[in-house]
């Protein structure tokens, strides 16, 4: 598979990363062990890969679908982090 097999799938990828980021501060910042948050994050990207390896060619029917619901996914936990996060700044303005 080229990188051209995986067009249609590309903001996903780039925006799912970056919600991982996200994701993986929050365990930092909540006080989860470094080692089972990175050990669990590294199951967590190697399923993933896997899945989106061999499942593109499936999936690829469904790509409009697939990029709307991940989207909003990757929308609505960034809005909870941001919510979540949102009286720790107040605090440390205030």
């Amino acid at each position: 598979m080229a990188l051209q097999d995986y067009k249609e799938f590309l903001g996903l990828l780039i925006f799912g990363n970056i919600e991982n980021l996200v994701l993986s501060s929050q365990g930092a910042v909540a006080g989860v062990n470094p080692l089972i948050l990175g050990i669990l994050t590294l199951i967590a990207v190697v399923l993933w890969l896997l899945i989106g390896t061999y499942g593109t060619r499936i999936a690829i029917k469904y790509a409009r679908v697939i990029e709307f619901i991940g989207g909003l996914a990757i929308f609505i936990l960034g809005l909870q982090s941001i919510l979540s996060a949102l009286p720790l700044v107040i605090q440390q303005f205030f």
